[in-house]
């Protein structure tokens, strides 16, 4: 009996000469195997192909993890098993198994004593073979393991989206701390020059002119038009002109001092954001050209780190990315049996947001169907630039046009073009019932009449007849 067996190195065919072995049950046939002169005495080698290089030996692992018959073992087998009807072949795996027999008419065996044999011929295979020692065989089962990990993981060092996921969100993390600073040096340093925060909205160079000026009255020798502050003339004169009639209080030179310490941290936060930013655009054109390319780097970011990588956001439906980033609303209208949210995160889509306020839901649901296919080429593609985002923007772009033109033609409804017209409700006519009471024929007789009014003067006579 034959015994295939694969190797980091190559394939190796090995044939058993100790027949005993066959008959003996599988505990048993370990202690043929324990030693390199057992097993020299128990099995034989027949032919041994080995590897050229890791790319091979990738290829030919690959293919025996899927359990496909490959391109060299299929020569192997053929060139070293000229008359297979004679021979019987034990294999470690079942399905490729049945392929060889499928092509080649070999008997294949297998059970748990051949597999027995097989464990301790690959125990002890560096004695079996020459010309390989037991370190040249970690060293490529190694380097093997790291190559065929690498292909079963898809690995890429430029597809590592979790470094976007992580970017987004400290990105967050620094505009809402520097936010917090900006605010806290206005009311600061308002103490002092409260009229400068009222014409100078821009936090950068609101601190620039903090570190420029100083103290209030030395606003009339600072030059604000140079850099850092690169003022327009205009606002430089109004800046001294309100800094002669300022309403502000005095401060002492301490003060100033943490003052223009908080201005050194809020321009190194935004240097820092800044190019934090630019990593992250970086980032998302490489790994998710198309989907940076439809909505932009900071909304594509924002919508892989919501899903948790580009695979799971590949994953999601067109509704789902189209309502994804709005959960809480979601469950709340469902909760309360009322609309639910047409948009997420694409609100803050450029397409969405110069889109009129009585389509922002339709195109919103256009963006999403086209979006998600953009997400999927970009999640199981390898190009770094875009190819179906192209065409998709320009399809979103001109359904809006279209629905612009309808909506200001008057063709489009107010509240939507597909919506249903109203029904009147239903008043029904009320009829007199069938079978009720008629009193028109009701008989009122002159006797009658006589006999209600008998009190009111009938003579004795009239009274006694009746």
């Amino acid at each position: 009996m034959l015994v295939l067996l694969e190797t980091p190195a190559g394939y190796g065919l090995f044939r058993v000469t100790n027949s005993k072995i066959l008959s003996m049950e599988s505990e048993e046939i370990a202690n043929y195997f324990q030693s390199p002169e057992k097993v020299n005495k128990s099995v034989s080698l027949e032919s041994f192909l080995r590897f050229n290089d890791t790319k091979s030996a990738l290829t030919e692992a690959t293919a025996l993890v899927e359990s496909k018959l490959s391109k060299g073992l299929s020569k192997f087998i053929k060139k070293n098993i000229p008359n297979p009807a004679s021979e019987s072949l034990a294999v470690a795996d079942k399905v490729l198994g049945g392929l060889i027999k499928q092509k080649y008419d070999i008997d294949i065996v297998y059970n748990p004593k051949t597999q027995e044999i097989i464990r301790g011929i690959r125990n002890q295979v560096t004695d079996l073979l020459t010309g390989i020692t037991e370190k040249d065989m970690r060293t490529m089962a190694l380097s093997l393991s790291h190559s065929l990990g690498r292909f079963k993981l898809k690995f890429s060092p430029e597809k590592i989206d979790t470094m976007i996921i992580q970017a987004v969100a400290l990105l967050d993390d620094l505009d809402r701390e520097l936010n917090n600073y900006a605010m806290r040096l206005r009311e600061w340093y308002g103490w002092h020059f409260p009229e400068l925060g009222k014409i100078i909205s821009d936090k950068d160079v609101y601190a620039n002119c903090i570190k420029t000026i100083g103290f209030r009255h030395n606003t009339r020798n600072s030059n604000l038009q140079m850099p850092p502050c690169n003022i327009p003339s205009e606002v430089e004169a109004e800046i001294k002109q309100a800094a002669e009639i300022s309403m502000g209080t005095d401060i002492t030179e301490e003060d100033l001092k943490n003052i223009l310490e908080l201005c050194d941290r809020v321009l190194e936060l935004t240097n820092y954001r800044e190019s934090l930013s630019t990593y992250l655009k970086t980032r998302m054109s490489t790994i998710a050209p198309n989907l940076t390319y439809m909505v932009g780097e900071l909304i594509g970011a924002r919508l892989i780190s919501h899903a948790g990588s580009l695979m799971n956001l590949a994953k999601h439906p067109s509704s789902t990315v189209q309502i994804l980033g709005a959960e809480k609303a979601l469950f709340r209208a469902l909760k309360t049996k009322k609309s639910t949210p047409k948009y997420g995160l694409i609100y803050h889509a450029a397409v969405v947001g110069q889109s009129a306020p009585k389509l922002k839901g339709k195109i919103s649901r256009i963006l999403a169907a086209k979006l998600s296919l953009c997400i999927r080429v970009d999640a199981l593609n390898d190009q770094n630039e875009p190819t179906v985002a192209i065409q998709n923007k320009e399809y979103v772009e001109r359904r809006l046009e279209e629905l612009s033109n309808q909506l200001n033609s008057g063709r489009l409804s107010a509240a939507g073009s597909n919506k249903k017209p109203q029904t009147p409700s239903y008043s029904p006519v009320k009829t007199q019932a069938i079978g009720s009471y008629d009193s028109s024929s009701d008989f009122v007789g002159s006797k009658r009449k006589s006999f209600g009014n008998r009190d009111e003067g009938d003579s004795p006579e009239k009274k006694a007849k009746y």
